[in-house]
């Protein structure tokens, strides 16, 4: 896998043709949906393809969100999925509390290599109050994210802006668990790219990093709004080569302060500018 995903694109799993389109989009992820996308009806045929895509490695990291974790339905696809060599991890839906991620933790990770690493989604008020219990569950978690269209539901939050505080929560809650930052939730609207260029911006100053799509043309537009522009690589490389001569904290020629933390950060936009 790339060093650090941006793009994390979903497909369903009842549609292996949009699936094959999606893992030559050029995502660093694709995440196949057996969840939300997938009629009640097309349960067992969106399963079924699934386990056959992933019956053979693929080029790109295949993920796949599984069916809601209460109900019958997940312990079938984790049963048809959760060992096969083309799956890299497994997004865990409405994510309430830690003991959904041990008990799926204790399914797919029995003592071998090449289990798949685990990703909740937090979706509702309950799981926001509990996402660093959550994030700290098990070490097969390797990472939390915001599925904002049921939270916004079950907030009854209208604007936009109501959001923040549960997304500034799961963007805490990460590092204090020592997981990468979260990927933002998706962008609906897939004709809006001005709009989606303007929420990318916002969840960056948040502190998110990159972002999921429902569509190909998302793709380009996540990953210009998350990597570093020139400018802040010019700053970054300042930064680490002043470092390099100097110890402890320091003033830089035109006045700015650095010490560990900063040199830490630039390090951080310095890898996020070589990813690929």
């Amino acid at each position: 896998m790339r060093c650090t995903p941006l793009t994390w694109l979903y497909a369903p799993g009842d549609r292996p043709h949009v699936v094959a389109k999606a893992l030559a989009a050029g995502a660093d992820v694709v995440i196949v949906d057996l969840e939300d996308a997938v009629a009640p009806e097309r349960k067992d045929y969106a399963r079924e393809a699934t386990a056959d895509l992933l019956s053979d490695p693929q080029p790109v990291p295949v993920h796949v969100r599984v069916n809601a974790l209460d109900g019958p339905l997940a312990a079938k696809d984790l049963q048809s999925i959760a060992t096969l060599p083309g799956l890299s991890g497994l997004r865990l839906p409405k994510v309430t509390s830690p003991s959904q991620i041990t008990r799926i933790a204790g399914r797919t990770t029995p003592a071998a290599d090449g289990a798949p690493a685990l990703y909740a989604l937090l979706e509702s008020a309950l799981g926001i109050e509990h996402a660093y219990a959550i994030a700290t569950a098990h070490p097969s978690l390797h990472g939390i994210s915001l599925g904002e269209t049921d939270l916004r539901a079950d907030l009854g939050v209208q604007e936009d802006a109501g959001l923040d505080w549960s997304r500034s929560r799961v963007v805490v809650a990460a590092r204090a668990a020592a997981l990468p930052p979260p990927p933002q939730s998706v962008h609906p609207d897939i004709r809006d790219l001005e709009g989606l260029a303007a929420s990318c911006a916002h969840g960056r100053a948040l502190g998110f990093l990159g972002r999921a799509a429902i569509h190909p043309r998302q793709l380009p537009v996540i990953e210009r709004a998350y990597l570093p522009t020139a400018r802040e690589i010019e700053e970054a490389e300042t930064i680490v080569k002043a470092a390099t001569t100097e110890h402890g904290a320091q003033a830089l020629s035109d006045g700015t302060f650095i010490d560990a933390a900063v040199v830490t950060a630039a390090h951080r936009t310095l890898s996020l500018a070589n990813r690929r």
